[in-house]
């Protein structure tokens, strides 16, 4: 069995375990609600991690050089990001919301990856002379991990907009121990009614108490993860512009992928600074970074669909 073999079951394997567990963790979202399948699932995106690990480690061997050099392998990348960081939310954090949003996202990336793209381009070619450089790891390595974090942050965002039925319900504090001061300012009529450990006398605070803990939740990881992922862009988009100056003799040539990326750091900076001043809280950077998730797959596929660029090595024209 050659390596091309082995490495397309393991993709195949992959699809169809994203696939089991995007319908489990839906089922035990809205119909049967057992605990255990809370596990199972965690243990099936592990499989699925490993899978994807070991399909990029048989590539990088057999080709020798790390596979980020066409669509298809930032994919299967972008893919392995993703489950990377499902599986570390998974650990820190028991909802149940977060793999049912973080698995459709996996099983969409890895669908098109393995069903809409022609069998030529997933089969690996020699590098152009632009991409034989150490910079390919450095840079575009940097640039998805980046990309993954903002989507799951964005992603969490729109999920807020949605539980929140887009009211404004402006939150207070980045801690879990401010909501039952939130539930004060939200609903102050009944405040009289709150009662230690989370229990409340009226079935109807009970549940605004719990709607208004699970949001906070919600804004709080968003938050914490763009705060993440910020970074990593930055980092992503100035080593970009070293390997460009090297490969192309200019640090910045506003080739339409680096004018986009430009546009995803400066709606991501201009969220992180609107929660680190306290001037929006709630909905106003929850509809930003909304925004975020629609420009940062335009900067990642879009741009490259509609446009050729400097960046256009390995895609479809």
């Amino acid at each position: 069995m050659s390596w091309n073999i082995i490495e397309n079951n393991l993709i195949n394997i992959s699809f169809s375990l994203l696939l089991i567990t995007f319908i489990i963790y839906w089922i035990n979202l809205i119909i049967i609600r057992i605990e255990k399948l809370q596990s199972i699932c965690n243990i099936l995106t592990v499989i699925i991690n490993i899978c994807l690990s070991i399909s990029l480690l048989i590539r990088w061997v057999v080709n020798n050089y790390f596979p980020l050099s066409n669509l298809y392998e930032s994919l299967i990348f972008l893919t392995w990001c993703i489950t990377l960081i499902h599986i570390v939310l998974a650990k820190k954090s028991n909802s149940k919301l977060i793999g049912a949003i973080i698995a459709p996202i996996s099983l969409c990336i890895i669908a098109f990856a393995s069903i809409s793209l022609p069998a030529s381009m997933k089969i690996a070619t020699p590098l152009v002379p632009a991409l034989r450089s150490n910079w390919l790891m450095m840079h575009v390595t940097v640039m998805m991990i980046s990309y993954a974090t903002l989507m799951i942050g964005s992603i969490l965002s729109i999920l807020f907009l949605i539980i929140s039925n887009g009211k404004n319900i402006e939150l207070q504090g980045n801690s879990y121990n401010y909501t039952k001061k939130i539930l004060l300012k939200y609903n102050s009529n009944n405040s009289k009614n709150i009662l230690p450990n989370n229990q409340t006398i009226n079935n109807n605070i009970t549940y605004k108490y719990n709607r208004i803990s699970l949001l906070e939740s919600i804004d709080n990881l968003s938050y914490r993860i763009i705060g993440f992922g910020f970074p990593l862009l930055t980092i992503g988009i100035i080593a970009g512009a070293v390997w460009a100056n090297e490969a192309w003799g200019s640090y910045w040539s506003w080739d339409p992928k680096e004018t986009w990326a430009l546009i995803t750091w400066i709606i991501f900076a201009t969220y992180l600074h609107s929660r680190l001043n306290k001037s929006w809280h709630g909905k106003k950077p929850a509809i930003l970074a909304s925004i975020g998730f629609v420009i940062v797959w335009i900067c990642y596929l879009g741009v490259n669909f509609l446009g050729k660029g400097l960046h256009s090595y390995g895609w479809i024209s």
